[in-house]
């Protein structure tokens, strides 16, 4: 089951198409999804979420917790809508594709992919590129 929830005023047209998509990158991957929660937040709200749980302080556009057990993928994902919305300006790309592009760099962390170093990096990048193509 995948949950989408909103601590302020944000509207995620085609949610129903969303969550199929996310299922679609987990089957592809070989896993199912069991429970997967996405929160989206403002800059501020991420900002708490990042210092109370990781420690940091300072602003990210997404952060995973991870419950998965072996091929069921669980976890929470917390998204940053204004850092999503800065980086589809930085990035020249429209917003629901940045939006899409994160959520789908959310779920492949929670199916093991890392971004920790360069090729890794590199690596997960072009998941999130193919599975952008099946949207």
């Amino acid at each position: 089951m995948i949950t989408l929830s909103f601590e302020f005023n944000y509207k995620l047209d085609n949610q129903k198409t969303i969550k199929e998509w996310l299922n679609l990158i987990a089957k592809e991957e070989g896993n199912d999804i069991e429970e997967l929660n996405f929160l989206f937040v403002d800059d501020q709200k991420m900002l708490e979420y990042n210092k109370k749980y990781l420690q940091h302080d300072y602003y990210t556009d997404i952060i995973t917790f991870n419950s998965s057990d072996n091929n069921k993928i669980s976890g929470d994902i917390i998204i940053s809508i204004e850092r999503v919305i800065e980086n589809s300006k930085k990035y020249n790309c429209k917003e629901e594709v940045e939006l899409r592009r994160v959520m789908a760099h959310g779920l492949l962390h929670l199916l093991g992919y890392d971004d920790k170093d360069k090729l890794k990096e590199k690596e997960i990048r072009e998941k999130e590129n193919h599975y952008l193509k099946k949207y």
